[in-house]
């Protein structure tokens, strides 16, 4: 298993951080624990996981997992605040009110003392920066979270929360947490080379865009049964599927048989070697998933694999829209848009 620095600190996490956002879900707790034990036994010392995922539930196979097993010092835990953990007013959001209330939370779910990294889930214009990085440095200073650091945030934003934390000094973010993979390509244009700037390790989610680049999707972009997209087909994974990245998705895979690797395996290769990534997040539902990802960890990305996909998609661009939950990303990605849209002036 390779090791990467987790940005500016001293911490080194492995090339992939295991995701639990299925368990309790999608992943029954007993399969989400064979994972677990493997992922670990292979080398993988960061679970990602949220207070909103199932219900909490996420949390809690983890925090029972860790306990039982005596495995909680062999691992990196990051879990995330924003999203609504109850039918409150308060129960949401960035607000001191609410950070303090959600980590105390996690920790009882989690069955620890401490988170190692706490994220921002979303950014929140309602809440001023100030008040959020404060609630979070006394979390650091209690001892209850170890470092900082915020999920799809854009560029602007980030640069805000370190220059407050600069004047304040307060504790500094270390992390930021992207939706980042072949199909949307656009924290390549600011995010990424910022965090390289200031030290920010970067943490992809979705790097496999949901299955479309595992070959999951037909060319026709119709969603395959027992897929999020299918059980929701109104719904924020849905608007993601396009035809045009189920037809780059087509085109991973023929590119990965010539290889002789899967789909999945060689759009997996090539994020977690693009520059400035630390660690993409993989979500296997399954232990043979699980093993198919650990087989490219220690492969190396070459110059051929990066024309192949800039080809594809070129650097920056988008065909499908995984930012459709930041709360501010204004553009979409049009799939059948007008001949003028697509044509130079």
């Amino acid at each position: 298993m390779e090791y990467r620095p987790l940005g500016s600190t001293g911490v080194k996490v492995s090339a992939l951080c295991l995701g639990g956002g299925n368990y309790g879900d999608m992943t029954a707790e007993e399969t989400a624990w064979d994972i677990m034990r493997a992922a670990i036994e292979a080398g993988v010392n960061l679970i990602d996981t949220a207070d909103s995922y199932c219900g909490g539930e996420s949390e809690r196979i983890i925090g029972r997992f860790l306990k039982s097993t005596g495995l909680r010092h062999e691992v990196l835990v990051l879990s995330k605040v924003f999203y609504p953990t109850g039918e409150g007013l308060n129960d949401r959001g960035l607000s001191r009110y609410h950070i303090m209330r959600a980590c105390e939370a996690s920790l009882r779910r989690l069955n620890t003392d401490h988170i190692d990294l706490y994220l921002l889930h979303r950014s929140a214009e309602d809440v001023p920066i100030a008040e959020t990085l404060e609630a979070l440095n006394d979390l650091v200073r209690q001892g209850k979270v170890g470092y900082i650091g915020c999920s799809t945030y854009p560029a602007w934003r980030v640069m805000e929360a370190l220059a407050m934390s600069e004047r304040r000094g307060f504790s500094r973010f270390v992390v930021e947490s992207p939706p980042y993979n072949l199909l949307d390509r656009r924290a390549e244009n600011e995010l990424i080379p910022l965090c390289h700037k200031y030290g920010l390790a970067v943490i992809p989610w979705s790097p496999l865009a949901m299955g479309m680049l595992a070959g999951r999707y037909p060319v026709d972009a119709s969603f395959p049964e027992g897929s999020r997209a299918a059980a929701n087909p109104q719904g924020i994974y849905a608007r993601r599927v396009t035809r045009r990245g189920a037809q780059v998705g087509a085109r991973v895979a023929e590119l990965a048989r010539a290889r002789g690797l899967t789909a999945g395996q060689l759009a997996l290769l090539w994020i977690k070697d693009q520059p400035g990534v630390t660690c993409p997040i993989v979500g296997p539902r399954t232990r043979a998933q699980l093993a198919e990802m650990l087989a490219v960890v220690d492969q190396r990305a070459d110059d051929d694999l990066r024309a192949a996909f800039d080809a594809l998609v070129p650097p920056g661009m988008a065909v499908a829209n995984f930012h459709n939950t930041s709360g501010w990303m204004k553009a979409d990605v049009f799939d059948d848009a007008p001949e003028m849209m697509r044509t130079p002036l």
